[in-house]
């Protein structure tokens, strides 16, 4: 039985070893993130094909970035396809306008705080402005809220101070850098288990690696819906 808390990132080269993928894990998952990495390798047919001829839910991971027009004119483009969730940048302008090139979609605009990769060192050589990493995040959650974003993506570290924000009513968060119980944490830095995302207050939890490369990834994918539904 599937939770659809749970979203598969679908990090594999093409549209056909991600289709392979999904038919293993079949009614184990109804919820999948495609991102920019499988973008040249048919994401976007992927993306229809698993919407349309499957019924699953779709998270398009592009965090897009770039002067408001441009983001508008991409969003405008990707609201043609269904989807269910794609990022943006956190940046006030960045939301604003993908807001404004949804237009009446149901696609729920999501904005990256910091990526669960970075840490302060991280934002020290990007010349970010000096202060603790989660107050930071919390900044800029609130900011991309106002601006009118749907939800935000964070590490699940963060998703309890961000639930505590009034703006977050109603919103939604969504959190990478999940690892279940005594899996290799890979080259994320601010990670937790699933149960602890869903108990901090994310809604949605992204895993990739610890399905897809697991010897079962369907059973793998069972052991992660069991560790949200003990939570």
């Amino acid at each position: 039985m599937s939770d659809d808390r749970l979203i598969v990132a679908l990090d594999v080269p093409d549209a056909l070893s991600g289709l392979q993928l999904a038919s293993q894990l079949g009614d184990a998952v109804s919820f999948y993130k495609i991102g920019l990495g499988m973008l040249t390798g048919g994401g976007l047919a992927l993306a229809n094909e698993l919407k349309s001829d499957h019924g699953k839910r779709i998270f398009l991971d592009m965090k897009l970035f770039d002067i408001g027009a441009t983001v508008a004119a991409a969003v405008r483009g990707l609201a043609q396809f269904d989807l269910d969730f794609l990022t943006v940048h956190g940046d006030p302008h960045v939301v604003r306008a993908a807001q404004d090139g949804k237009g009446a979609s149901d696609m729920k605009i999501l904005a990256v705080t910091v990526l669960t990769s970075l840490d302060r060192g991280d934002l020290d050589d990007a010349l970010i402005k000096k202060g603790a990493l989660d107050d930071l995040v919390l900044e800029r959650a609130g900011n991309a809220f106002a601006a009118g974003a749907d939800g935000v993506i964070a590490s699940p570290q963060e998703a309890a101070a961000i639930r505590a924000l009034p703006e977050s009513d109603g919103r939604l968060i969504v959190t990478p850098g999940v690892r279940p119980t005594g899996a290799d944490k890979g080259d994320q830095k601010r990670i937790t288990t699933p149960g602890d995302a869903i108990r901090n207050g994310s809604d949605h939890i992204v895993v990739g690696r610890p399905i897809w490369q697991s010897e079962d990834p369907r059973a793998a994918a069972e052991a992660v819906v069991a560790e949200l539904s003990a939570a």
